[in-house]
């Protein structure tokens, strides 16, 4: 049986021209701004993309065409990306993490959604974990642009 082609559903979060640093800097929280820009650099290097403003809350990374296995439902999504909120820095891995649970153990102080990384602050995890984490998302995603 021939795979249904959807066409790409239309979502809120979208790419934008909103300013990556203005937004970083409006931060309230002084240690969670130095560690939104420590993680933007992690994420440059690692993608060699231009962090994008995705939403007005979501600095992102390349984009993909993200096909949901559940719905079918196409839409054009970050590649991986982070947002410095109120309770934690919130990583878009863009993966299954439970898949990865002996690097998570060794990664330190976090919590896991479906593929989201929490964290509190970069001095309670191991660095060098976090950036293996990073280049295994963005190696399991292709960026398209």
């Amino acid at each position: 049986m021939a795979e249904k082609k959807s066409k790409p559903v239309e979502i809120k979060t979208k790419e934008n021209a909103a300013s990556v640093e203005d937004f970083i800097n409006a931060v309230a929280d002084e240690q969670k701004r130095k560690d939104s820009f420590a993680i933007i650099e992690m994420m440059k290097k690692v993608t060699g993309a231009v962090p994008m403003m995705w939403g007005s809350s979501i600095i992102g990374f390349g984009n993909k065409r993200y096909k949901s296995p559940a719905t079918g439902r196409e839409v054009d999504w970050l590649v991986i990306g982070f947002s410095p909120r109120k309770a934690n820095l919130a990583l878009y891995l863009s993966m299954n993490i439970k898949a990865h649970e002996e690097t998570l153990k060794k990664l330190g102080k976090h919590k896991i959604g479906v593929g989201c990384l929490y964290i509190n602050k970069l001095e309670d995890i191991d660095l060098e974990v976090l950036i293996e984490l990073i280049d295994e998302s963005v190696k399991r995603n292709q960026i398209t642009s």
